[in-house]
């Protein structure tokens, strides 16, 4: 076996699960089933296999940065409810 019953004991303890020992043994054999399946990875030859992080080409999707002219300050306040002094007035958060 992989794993045994008090590893999977301590499992269920540090996820906190109160289980009645009956499902502690199915669960110990269904994963000890899991860590065999996971194994015959290991069986793999990867030795000619680059590493990635995805499975697909992935390229930055970000526009160029460029300065460009800012919309002004008439239009930036032209939908705000209310202005004062050039600035946006918006409601006291802080009494």
């Amino acid at each position: 076996m992989k794993i045994s019953l008090e590893q999977v004991r301590k499992v269920a303890t540090l996820a906190r699960l109160a289980l009645p020992e009956e499902e502690l043994h199915t669960l110990t054999g269904q994963m000890d089933a899991i860590l065999s399946y996971v194994d015959k990875l290991d069986e793999l030859d990867v030795a000619d296999i680059v590493p990635t992080a995805h499975a697909v080409p992935v390229e930055n999707a970000l526009r160029a940065d460029e300065e460009c002219p800012s919309i002004g300050l008439d239009k930036a306040l032209a939908n705000a409810p209310t202005a004062v002094n050039g600035c946006f007035r918006v409601p006291r958060v802080i009494e």
